[in-house]
């Protein structure tokens, strides 16, 4: 899960990096709208938490430009003011939602787990493919009933997985998605990483549930 943090107050947005990646998210990060709006409309990132107050180009106007392209990515606004004209304007323009600075990390951990919750009028984020669960909130993974230990990008590349199931997703894909925009990922780290998670979750058992799609690249289904 891939998420675009465009914050000009650099120690904050460092802070949420450190504590969006503890909770297993990949993260970069723009210090001005601009260049937060080129690389939101070219990675395409799963989720966006933009500042309302940035230099060059403020939040509202990179919020509105994004919705004019028709990029539907959810989107968290964060500023430092509370007057509700910020929070209707913020809103009217395509935002998804909505926090004042100071907030909590878990605050902003239940507010983004609320925004990529899939599908989006479920109540349970907990995902579930056959026998394997992985719990989000938790952080935790089980298939069988028995718990499995994944390292932080094994969690976030099968998080990832699960979330399109029966869909063919390329390593391209996943590198866009799981790894952080400035990562130099080779295809072959994708393919080391899978072999690591099918060792995990799918050799120890009957059915596997990670298939690889010759050409293209992986799904994850029940066959």
């Amino acid at each position: 899960m891939r998420i675009l943090v465009i914050e000009d107050e650099v120690k904050l947005a460092q802070a949420i990096k450190r504590a969006l990646e503890l909770q297993k998210y990949a993260v970069d990060i723009v210090h001005d709208g601009a260049e937060g709006l080129d690389l939101a409309v070219g990675e395409k990132p799963d989720l966006i938490l933009l500042d309302i107050m940035l230099p060059g180009m403020d939040g509202i106007a990179v919020c509105r430009e994004l919705r004019a392209q028709n990029v539907l990515t959810p989107i968290l606004m964060l500023t430092a003011r509370g007057q509700i004209t910020d929070k209707v304007t913020g809103l009217d323009v395509g935002a998804d939602d909505y926090m004042v600075k100071p907030f909590s990390f878990e605050e902003l951990f239940a507010r983004i787990r609320a925004l990529i919750r899939r599908p989006a009028t479920s109540t349970d984020p907990v995902l579930k493919i056959s026998d394997l669960v992985l719990d989000p909130k938790s952080l935790s993974v089980q298939r069988a009933n028995k718990e499995i230990q994944l390292s932080a990008k094994e969690f976030a590349l099968l998080h990832y997985l699960m979330r399109n199931q029966n869909t063919v997703l390329t390593k391209e894909h996943l590198v866009q998605h799981v790894w952080d925009y400035d990562a130099d990922i080779l295809p072959s780290t994708v393919e080391v990483h899978i072999k690591h998670l099918r060792d995990k979750i799918d050799t120890p058992y009957a059915t596997p549930l990670i298939h690889t799609v010759r050409g293209f690249g992986y799904k994850m289904t029940v066959k």
